[in-house]
């Protein structure tokens, strides 16, 4: 028997159900990856190796032979494709992917682009890979590390870059064209990375994600957190922080509920952007990211977190006012963005316009207008709709004035931030809805720096208002579903089927 069961590399089974579909994935990865753990316990403990040790992705596949039909729904943005031609996915981690393949599948399969061919592919799991929580590296001696790559495959960059993300993968023309925007290899990367970075496993991201740069706001989110546990009517089922420390929601059967626990202590140490997850069924809630400051951050955050294909990612943070007539805690709604930060100017074109999406910018305006309970005309007093400047400097206030000055009158800007557009473009160039609101923290074109004391005055006062109103904005997005969601916008005239 081959690693992957019963079918060897270029073998298909033709499947016209999504359940099957999902079913034939699951086995052949879970006999792939259970291949590999097990030839990796024996290479520990010095089995002599008869050879390398492969085990491959499973991928589906479907080919059309002439100009497919339109999509039964024409206001979906994904589910089809546009040309005839054979399109082609690897495919990993079913346990957490499981839910969001069968959709796919069920779209493929709805817009006649059935039946699906599922198959072994020639794409090799890394040996890290085959290990969801990270390969035991303290198992194994130096000589081991130095021996594994002649045994097993490692993770090789020419098969982790993000050339069809970036409109740029060119197949040979024998060759399928790509079925998703991410390979399984880039995928399984980017979720070792996520429980690196953020101290979490990959599992407990929701689907709607708040990237915060503040510690305020994550102290606020798990003050708030952590109320809902206790709560007898709330909607989330865990709060989770890291080190996978989870917190269960307590269940009001007897007059009062007890007091919610954590699993597990604290990490001994937080990692570079921590992460925190109120549960909902179905990854229905929401996800607060500390990234800390600057664009460097905010880009490798969402590069990763792309992956799971959420539903909305937002931004809350602080900004420089820069007209006069903003006031210290007003509230801004991005609805355009000078990219200055440079981190993606080789994957996205500063050239390209990053669009406000419509059912965004409609949740934050409704949500800060229920929570500050201002309406109409009367909102214009604490938010304004506009531009905002993103830039990779911190202390471009130590510059001449003149240059940065002109630009942010041609640009219209009215906030100057380190990370808005990072997140916006990311989201652009990864299709998932974007947004921003920021809050003015200071006005230094206007003699209000931000200095200690003013900061910490205007953060107790302000950061519990602007995480409300960014919470309540993601629960009206998850009314909307993800259908209206995932806009046509994001998406080019020649696209993949999957979301």
């Amino acid at each position: 028997m081959t690693p992957n069961g019963d079918m060897a590399a270029g073998a298909v089974m033709l499947v016209d159900r999504a359940d099957a579909a999902l079913e034939a994935v699951a086995r052949l990865y879970d006999q792939a990856t259970s291949h590999l753990r097990d030839a990796f316990d024996g290479f520990v403990r010095g089995t002599t190796m008869a050879g390398r040790v492969r085990g491959c992705y499973p991928f589906v596949e479907v080919a059309v032979e002439g100009y497919a039909p339109l999509p039964q729904d024409l206001r979906l943005s994904y589910g089809f494709v546009d040309r005839p031609g054979r399109y082609r996915t690897t495919l990993t981690r079913p346990d957490i992917f499981g839910p969001y393949l069968k959709h796919q599948f069920e779209q493929l399969l709805a817009n006649n682009l059935g039946p699906l061919k599922i198959g072994v592919s020639d794409q090799p799991i890394p040996i890290h890979f085959a290990f969801p929580s990270g390969l035991p590296g303290a198992l194994m001696s130096p000589e081991k590390v130095r021996a594994l790559r002649d045994c097993f495959d490692v993770p090789d960059l020419a098969h982790l870059d993000d050339n069809i993300v970036n409109g740029a993968d060119e197949p040979p023309p024998d060759e399928p064209g790509p079925l998703a925007l991410f390979t399984a290899s880039r995928i399984d990367y980017s979720l070792h990375r996520l429980q690196h970075y953020t101290a979490t496993s990959p599992q407990h991201f929701q689907n709607y994600v708040l990237f915060t740069n503040y510690q305020f706001y994550v102290d606020e989110f798990v003050r708030l957190a952590h109320g809902l546990m206790a709560a007898p009517d709330s909607d989330y089922s865990a709060f989770v922080e890291p080190g996978d420390r989870i917190t269960r929601h307590v269940s009001a059967a007897g007059n009062q509920p007890q007091a919610a626990q954590p699993t597990v202590p604290p990490p001994a140490r937080m990692p570079q952007m921590p992460a925190y997850h109120l549960v909902r069924e179905g990854g229905q809630g929401i996800t607060l990211v500390n990234i800390g400051v600057g664009p460097s951050n905010a880009k490798t955050a969402t590069d990763h977190i792309a992956v799971l294909r959420p539903h909305a990612w937002l931004m809350l943070g602080h900004c420089a006012g820069v007209r006069n007539t903003q006031q210290i805690g007003d509230y801004v709604l991005a609805h355009g963005y000078v990219r200055e930060d440079h981190v993606l100017d080789r994957d996205l074109p500063t050239w390209v316009p990053i669009p406000p999406l419509a059912e965004i910018q409609q949740a934050l305006e409704t949500s800060v207008a229920e929570v500050t309970g201002l309406s109409g005309y009367a909102l214009k007093r604490v938010m304004r709709t506009g531009t905002v400047a993103t830039i990779d400097n911190r202390n471009w206030e130590l510059r001449d004035h003149s240059e940065p000055v002109r630009r942010f009158s041609q640009s219209r800007a009215i906030a100057l931030d380190m990370e808005s557009a990072t997140i916006a473009a990311n989201g652009f160039r990864f299709r998932v809805p974007y947004g921003t609101l920021l809050c003015v923290s200071d006005k230094p074109l206007h003699g209000e720096l931000k200095l200690a004391d003013m900061a910490d005055a205007f953060y107790r006062r302000q950061v519990d208002q602007h995480l409300r109103i960014g919470m309540l904005a993601m629960e009206r997005l998850r009314t909307l579903g993800m259908e209206r969601l995932h806009s046509r916008k994001l998406r080019s005239f020649s696209e993949v089927a999957f979301q």
